[in-house]
């Protein structure tokens, strides 16, 4: 039986990792699970937004350290890089509903959304060093959305923290109580998809390339994307549809 579920509503795919009994930590069974499940996401193009979200009252508690500790090698090993490195590259936007305690390699399942909502009460931390390790992999997602000294503290000390607290320092977008969740979640879901698929693939790819570029290699690269962009029928649609008022046909 798989250990992630899927339910597909108007374009909207949630995802949600059900192996609560294991406090839905990252074993290699739902590791391959749930990249098996985005990359069929990936490749479909009746999703338009991925949400990923739990069962239970933990959204992902990082390694399975009892498969760690015995030197487990499942045949389902999956490299981390092709679960904390596809988001990025990903064309559709994924949206986290987080509604649990998050910590160790559950914050950078977190940080690798492009949108994200966490109960606000949900506990956070970077525990690894507690237990002897460093949030090495997945500092690569969570330390360019914190600052330096906010980063040390929270890293060094491990201690736990809220998800206000995570929302503060930039980990999640917004954090919410518990009843506000879904409300929350719908919003950033209902934008997305008034955008174009193609637009928002583009835009994702901005984020991604954009800061580490050159300003004037920046400029050249963008400049070409934007005039590609702009002779694509999806722009063509979207620009007749403003000028007549009307909704654009992405837009069901």
């Amino acid at each position: 039986m798989s250990l992630v579920e899927t339910e597909m509503t108007n374009g909207v795919l949630t995802v949600t990792l059900n192996d609560p009994e294991n406090r839905n930590a990252l074993s290699s069974e739902l590791t391959s699970d749930l990249v098996e499940m985005l990359d069929a996401a990936d490749h479909d193009p009746e999703v338009r937004v991925v949400v990923l979200t739990n069962s239970g009252k933990v959204f992902c508690a990082g390694a399975d350290l009892s498969q760690r500790s015995s030197g487990d090698k499942s045949s389902k090993s999956v490299n981390p890089l092709d679960l904390f490195g596809r988001f990025r590259k990903s064309p559709k936007p994924y949206v986290g509903r987080i509604a649990g305690h998050c910590v160790a390699g559950g914050m950078g399942l977190a940080a690798a959304m492009d949108l994200s909502v966490a109960i606000d009460d949900a506990k956070f931390g970077f525990t690894e060093v507690r237990i002897g390790v460093a949030p090495a992999m997945i500092s690569v997602l969570c330390l360019p959305k914190m600052r330096p000294a906010e980063a040390a503290e929270a890293m060094l000390l491990g201690n736990r923290m809220t998800g206000t607290d995570a929302a503060r320092l930039g980990l999640v977008n917004k954090a919410v109580p518990s009843d506000k969740l879904d409300e929350e979640v719908q919003k950033f879901v209902d934008d997305l998809l008034a955008g174009g698929p193609n637009a928002l693939a583009a835009t994702k790819q901005l984020l991604v390339e954009v800061p580490g570029m050159d300003v004037d290699a920046a400029f050249e690269w963008t400049s070409k994307l934007s005039a590609e962009l702009f002779r694509g029928e999806e722009a063509k649609e979207g620009m007749q549809a403003f000028l007549s008022k009307r909704p654009p046909n992405w837009i069901k």
